[in-house]
């Protein structure tokens, strides 16, 4: 095969493999590439049990409503990551008052630009997706669309 061919199979081929396959029960986990609102690499590790995500400005709400309380490192006591899907969020909104805003919370939030990364993941307006892990596997995919339910899904007294 020739360099050009080499070059144009590899660009082809790129955007699928820059999308991250959405989680479903029984699955491994996706692995992915990002970063927190402090721009250090964020990861899922092996011993994570609980995936919060959020897709948009209610469930961000959600979440920080939920976690306003917690000291820092609850996320990591209760083998939970957070992630933000902020993609559709205006990029001046996002450098000017977002990620400003998420980098004085006591948590780590992973941080997802690319719409297209984690456009078939799991979304329901105004609900906090709860991907639940067991040994890096997805073992269930459930909603929480109240305040009740996702300080349940963390352990938390109502």
């Amino acid at each position: 095969m020739t360099p050009t061919a080499l070059l144009l199979a590899a660009l082809l081929s790129w955007p699928a493999l820059a999308l991250a396959a959405p989680p479903q029960a029984g699955q491994p986990f996706p692995e992915l590439a990002l970063k927190d609102q402090h721009d250090q690499i964020w990861t899922v590790g092996a011993d994570t049990k609980l995936v919060l995500f959020a897709a948009g400005r209610k469930a961000a709400n959600l979440m920080q409503t939920a976690l306003a309380d917690q000291p820092a490192g609850f996320l990591a006591s209760r083998q939970a990551v957070y992630l933000a899907d902020m993609s559709r969020m205006p990029g001046f909104v996002t450098r000017t008052f977002a990620l400003p805003a998420l980098r004085e919370m006591p948590f780590v939030v992973g941080v997802v630009l690319d719409e297209a990364l984690l456009a078939d993941w799991p979304r329901q307006d105004g609900a906090v997706a709860l991907i639940a892990l067991q040994g890096g596997r997805v073992s269930a995919v459930n909603h929480a669309t109240t305040d009740a339910q996702l300080r349940a899904a963390l352990g938390l007294l109502p």
